[in-house]
């Protein structure tokens, strides 16, 4: 079957790999259908921070139907639609046992520790698997994972009612929490984003208003109202700073973003000003709501896509979207080959 592997930092590669067999006890044979690209796919691929395997396929955004089921089984069945959970937990940590699985102190993700969904086929442990109760898009039935991202860290910013509230960065996940703070919150939604292309797809189907991250153009758009509520989805030092400074006395400022380098915190200038920063990690249980609100939201989603590729496709999306090339939220894999076995 054909298949997406890093082996290396900047080393991805499309091969014809063996399909899988039949799973494993309690394991899952998959055809993938669709599958999304992650910021944390490009950063592996740039800067080979993650890779514990190598070759490995890559991908944990994606949708599959379920090919085949192992023995013990029994939640899910030939013909099931469903999207896969990007954690490899160890169950038994204090995280774990706190329902904090985020955070689990031996935490992996699938397509590093794992065989991804950069493929025609995929194994997987049913656990990791949430069925789809009514039939979704493929293409829409990919963002169940970022969705799932950016639940948490709404979840985890929690604005007052009426509170406006600044998204830096319009990428898939600073994107679609605005998506779910346009359904689910009654207050302003600022949105920057230097990409204007993307910036004009996220505001056109969120409704959020587009802004600079400069105190004018923000004390402009809340008619001096103080920012209580922001969230980096950039993960630049710089940008994280200057949202600092935004913030108003009693404020939150949460972090999404994955990036480099440092912050310089004044830790004084917290204090006086009572500022709260936290970080929010991939999710918690809001994969199984994400999965429940892909019907509503299909459309929605599906207007936020980039571009539709194939396999063969994906080094040169890698080198497009790590060059800022994008107008959309996210470029998906179209998988609709059935699999088959290397040549």
């Amino acid at each position: 079957m054909k298949a997406v592997r890093l082996y290396a930092k900047g080393d991805l590669r499309v091969e014809d790999i063996t399909a899988p067999g039949a799973p494993a006890e309690g394991a899952v044979r998959l055809r993938v259908t669709a599958a999304g690209i992650c910021g944390s796919d490009l950063h592996n691929y740039r800067t080979g921070a993650w890779i514990s395997r190598s070759p490995a396929v890559a991908g944990h955004e994606f949708a599959a139907i379920v090919d085949a089921v192992g023995a013990g089984v029994a939640e899910l069945q030939p013909g099931d639609q469903v999207v896969a959970d990007s954690r490899f937990t160890c169950g038994s940590c204090p995280a774990c046992r706190a329902g904090r699985p985020n955070v689990c102190q031996h935490l992996g993700f699938v397509g590093e520790v794992c065989e991804g969904g950069f493929a025609e086929a995929v194994e997987l442990p049913a656990r990791l698997l949430v069925r789809l109760s009514a039939p979704v898009n493929p293409l829409a039935a990919a963002f169940a994972e970022p969705l799932a991202v950016a639940l948490h860290a709404v979840r985890r910013l929690a604005p007052g009612p009426g509170e406006p509230v600044l998204i830096a960065g319009c990428g898939p996940i600073g994107g679609l929490a605005a998506l779910m703070l346009s359904r689910r919150h009654d207050g302003p939604v600022l949105v920057a984003e230097r990409n204007a292309a993307r910036r004009d797809r996220v505001v056109a189907v969120t409704g959020a208003c587009p802004t600079d991250i400069e105190p004018a153009a923000i004390a402009g758009k809340l008619a001096g109202a103080p920012l209580l509520n922001a969230l980096d989805a950039t993960g630049s030092p710089t940008v994280i700073a200057r949202l600092l400074d935004l913030v108003a006395p009693g404020g939150r400022l949460g972090l999404v973003g994955i990036g480099d380098g440092t912050v310089p915190v004044d830790p004084t200038r917290l204090v006086e000003r009572e500022i709260t920063l936290f970080g929010c990690h991939a999710f918690q249980e809001e994969l199984t709501e994400a999965a429940a609100l892909l019907p509503e939201l299909q459309a929605d989603l599906t207007a936020l896509i980039d571009e539709v590729i194939d396999l063969d496709g994906v080094p040169a999306a890698y080198e497009r979207l790590l060059a800022g090339q994008s107008a959309g939220l996210k470029t998906i894999i179209r998988i609709d080959r059935t699999p088959r076995e290397a040549s």
